[in-house]
């Protein structure tokens, strides 16, 4: 049930597990615990959602109905976007510290972040768990990929990812539906990289390319899961997890309930519950339980751990290795555009496509011949998808470029009326773009903290952020962009805007735009160096737990979404395991 309505100072039940933040890992351990017979309670500081109910979906909407039209939005990446919040939200601050930067991104919504996603869904590899063995940088896991392939199999079976088998040993093989065929724009793509000897493969996401179960439906094109799918075709926590743990009846919804603290009792020391600030009426509450699962993301579970102080935890509960907060990192990356006049005078056509590439490419360099330690996959785009409101990208300077007319003179930019309608006919589906999402080396020197002076509407102290890219990042941002120009002139293409240089990074995005922040509360076994165990356990409360990308000793070359719900799985079922052997 959702209880977004009636409110009491102190819930008189005692549930068997408070859970707060309901995105991948929250949404996967609510699914989990509540199957297992489990009274489950979950807090999400957003609202309600659920793609499918007619007041929120988005889905095949014309640009025109936008009612801003490209003028502004509230979202932003749109107004269409499924998510609800942002890299700014109004009355959420956070600060930096020494000039740094980091922009953090923070839906507020059943589901979080999980209704943004690009639904790229990446194993981690051997190697992902074992970089310091390799490069002696930064440290391993404690676990490795053998205790992660279980939950891993798992969650291709029960949540959906398309591919391909390709025998690669670092971007390990799964349980795959069939994947799309590659559109034109792609297929040129894996040419050219052919030649250059760049791997190309199938892309992996979780989108259904046929049904799995009778709950969801099967992928129909229209290249719109960001919109939110209303088929639930797409993997979002806020369908596919939450909807059917609120429907074992063993899962009690707090929405609009912004996490102040994780209360403690102060003769054990354990965790009792949580207390809240209802974002609506900005009154505090408090919800018990025997188990409380922190999973609001690395980001929020860090400013909520710091902010639980004590006078057993004075800095923080789970904080006596000082780690919290320490080791944050992002994926690099880094991109380019191009326009292709092969791909000139299209003729119109359904391409079929997923919301999102058919295609990518793994990492396949030798960090051990190149300047940087660590590698990055491509992600490709493209194609003739829906035009998009507001005023197009930049099409209208084309003609002004080149000697792009038919009949090869260079025509002057800009235009409007029947020429302007040219243009767009001849340009239409000619631009691929290309993005590196690389991984970092992650160090104690970057790090979120709670900035002394700075509190949020709700009365809560909000995060600090210290934040600098490593010679290492950069460099690997220059290998992204050389390898781009590489691919645009095999194509035949031409690159759009000037090539990045030394003094733009190589135009390596700031830290936090790429919205996979992880590392915050790591994982070791040493209680001196981190901040859980192999389980997600706090070596300090051991009925405290954590189920999103706090945990993560690194970051990989891939997206983080299913390590998080594989992660979320093991320690769920690491909890019920403990449960049975009433050693919790």
């Amino acid at each position: 049930m959702i209880n977004n309505s009636i409110y009491i100072k102190s819930q008189q039940e005692v549930f068997d597990v408070v859970i707060v933040g309901s995105g991948a890992g929250g949404g996967m351990a609510a699914h989990t615990l509540t199957k297992a017979g489990a009274k489950v309670c979950v807090l999400e500081a957003g609202q309600p959602f659920d793609p499918a109910d007619p007041k929120n979906i988005t889905q095949l909407k014309w640009p025109y109905e936008s009612l801003r039209r490209g003028t502004g939005t509230t979202r932003p990446f749109g107004d269409f976007d499924a998510a609800y919040g942002g890299w700014e939200i109004d009355g959420e601050p956070y600060t930096r510290k020494d000039g740094t930067k980091f922009d953090w991104f923070r839906a507020r919504m059943v589901g979080g972040r999980t209704n943004h996603w690009g639904r790229i869904s990446l194993r981690f590899g051997p190697d992902d768990f074992k970089r310091k063995s390799i490069d002696g940088l930064g440290d391993d896991w404690p676990i490795g990929y053998d205790d992660m392939k279980p939950y891993y199999d798992k969650i291709d079976k029960s949540l959906g990812v398309f591919g391909s088998n390709e025998g690669l040993r670092n971007d390990p093989d799964g349980f795959f539906l069939p994947a799309p065929k590659p559109r034109l724009h792609e297929l040129m793509i894996k040419k050219a990289n052919k030649a250059l000897g760049i791997p190309t493969y199938p892309s992996r996401l979780s989108i259904l390319t046929k049904p799995i179960n009778n709950e969801r439906g099967s992928c129909f094109y229209c290249s719109q899961c960001n919109r939110g799918c209303s088929a639930y075709a797409d993997f979002s926590s806020s369908s596919v997890l939450m909807k059917p743990a609120m429907a074992t009846g063993n899962l009690t919804l707090l929405p609009f309930a912004m996490a102040r603290e994780v209360m403690t009792d102060p003769v054990t020391g354990l965790a009792t519950g949580v207390s809240y600030v209802h974002t609506g009426t900005l009154q505090e509450y408090s919800v018990r339980g025997k188990i409380v699962v922190l999973a609001a993301s690395a980001g929020e579970t860090a400013r909520l751990l710091l902010n639980s102080k004590s006078a057993r935890f004075p800095n923080g509960i789970a904080n006596s290795s000082g780690v919290v907060g320490k080791y944050i990192n992002d994926s690099t990356g880094a991109s380019r555009s191009a326009i292709i006049p092969k791909l000139f005078d299209r003729k119109r056509y359904n391409e079929d496509g997923v919301g999102g590439m058919h295609i990518y490419t793994p990492w396949w360099g030798d960090n051990k011949k190149l300047d940087f330690p660590r590698g990055y996959h491509i992600e490709y785009g493209g194609g003739m998808g829906m035009p998009n409101y507001g005023f197009g990208w930049g099409i209208e300077s084309l003609n002004g470029k080149e000697n792009y007319t038919r009949d090869g003179l260079k025509k002057a930019a800009g235009g409007y009326g029947a020429t302007l309608k040219e243009d767009y006919r001849r340009f239409y589906g000619a631009y691929v773009g290309f993005a590196g999402r690389g991984e970092p080396v992650p160090v104690e020197t970057n790090y979120c903290e709670i900035d002394p002076n700075v509190v949020d509407k709700y009365g809560i102290p909000v995060l600090r952020f210290h934040y600098k890219w490593s010679d290492f990042e950069i460099k690997q941002a220059k290998h992204m962009q050389d390898t781009f120009e590489q691919i645009i002139q095999e194509m035949g293409g031409e690159a759009l805007g000037a090539k990045p240089g030394a003094d733009k990074n190589y135009g390596l995005a700031d830290p936090g735009r790429i919205i996979h922040e992880v590392g915050t509360a790591r994982m070791g076994n040493n209680p001196n160096s981190s901040v859980v165990n192999s389980n997600c356990q706090a070596h300090d409360v051991k009925n405290l737990f954590l189920a999103d990308a706090s945990p993560f000793v690194s970051q990989g070359d891939k997206n983080a979404t299913w390590t998080i719900l594989a992660l979320s799985l093991r320690t769920s079922e690491f909890i019920i395991d403990q449960r049975k052997k009433a050693s919790l």
